[in-house]
């Protein structure tokens, strides 16, 4: 494939993502004015409103990993474990993760919901997309910055302002469907302690590496997390 081609196929990559992500955001609007994830809905009724609202919306029927909504305690447990389902409280602090594939891109969207008025949810709320800013522009201001490197980045960030992180990454690669089969849990392909690979690169396939940023902080005493997910480097 010829220099102009590759440029033209990356671009085509590019919008590709980014468009997933601006139907997840559109997604996400339409949860929050439906009031679908609220006190006394339960995580899999909810998972499963926005699930059905996605095929709604854009005719959505695959998601690229598990579809989440936690709760209260839940919001403590990684991603990979299945906590029993649980009915949101009135002071909860809620998060919702999906990753819906659109026209065959990925998006991988978190956010964030606390209800009542205590005073840490509320601030860890702000802190989220604070923070997650903050993580972006570390990855911005260095051109050869590695996974462990944004990473003990992000855990910084997440401490000074009194948070643990609750998962053992930052993030990881996002593309075209299906990631996980592609690159299964290859230490190379996640925003961890582990990783010391440059995360501007080329990927096996020759094509530019994009990547999500995942922040999931928790209060372990008081028994909270939060979590905010999105693109890291396009938009």
């Amino acid at each position: 494939m010829d220099a102009g081609r590759v440029e033209v196929a990356e671009a085509e990559r590019v919008a590709g993502l980014v468009a997933a992500q601006e139907k997840a955001i559109a997604l996400f609007a339409e949860v929050e004015a439906r009031g679908i994830v609220v006190p006394g809905v339960g995580e899999r009724e909810a998972s499963d409103r926005i699930r059905d609202l996605a095929n709604e919306m854009f005719g959505t029927t695959k998601h690229w990993h598990k579809r989440v909504v936690r709760s209260g305690a839940n919001t403590l447990v990684p991603y990979r474990e299945n906590p029993p389902d649980r009915v949101i409280g009135p002071d909860d602090v809620a998060f919702a993760d999906f990753g819906p594939i659109f026209e065959e891109y990925e998006a991988d969207f978190g956010r964030t919901y606390v209800f009542g008025d205590d005073p840490d949810k509320r601030r860890l709320l702000e802190d989220l997309p604070r923070l997650f800013d903050a993580g972006r522009e570390v990855f911005a201001a260095d051109p050869d910055i590695t996974g462990r490197q944004l990473h003990g980045a992000v855990e910084k960030l997440a401490a000074e302002a009194g948070w643990e992180l609750g998962g053992w990454h930052a993030g990881h690669l996002v593309g075209e469907f299906p990631h996980e089969t592609i690159d299964g849990m290859k230490v190379e392909s996640y925003i961890t302690p582990d990783n010391d690979t440059p995360m501007r690169r080329t990927d096996r396939r020759g094509r530019t590496c994009h990547w999500i940023l995942e922040l999931h902080f928790v209060d372990r005493r008081r028994e909270f997390g939060g979590f905010h997910e999105q693109l890291l480097d396009l938009a």
